[in-house]
């Protein structure tokens, strides 16, 4: 019998910051936790939209045009194609959720490695 995913179990696992881990497959799509803090790069993804949804602390997604920031419970897509950089002053937990191998910098070279929790 199926066990549900226990995210704060999951996210309990683990300490790094910008390093996506697996929790479920969706039709196709990683489901992940993330933990973030500080600045990531500047990116985009070409070919598919971006997930975000805060679990935990708060998160700023900054665009080329504006911001937009994010607390526990709110979820932003950010279109396929559209620059943007996620910025956390301090520990973020994330669930991200995107079509399985998509880099999380838009660039296989220079991506993170998921790995599976």
């Amino acid at each position: 019998m199926a066990e549900p995913v226990r995210l704060a179990e999951k996210l309990s696992a683990f300490s790094e910051h910008w390093s996506p881990k697996v929790v479920a497959d969706f039709n196709g799509h990683d489901v992940m936790v993330v933990k973030v803090q500080g600045e990531f790069v500047w990116h985009a993804h070409p070919d598919t939209d971006d997930f975000f949804l805060v679990l935990k602390g708060r998160l700023r997604i900054e665009l080329r045009d504006g911001e937009v920031t994010l607390g526990p419970g709110e979820l932003y897509v950010v279109p396929k194609g559209v620059e943007h950089r996620p910025v956390a002053e301090e520990e973020v937990h994330l669930l991200l959720i995107e079509p399985a191998g998509t880099p999380n910098t838009g660039d296989a070279a220079t991506a993170a490695v998921k790995t599976r929790l």
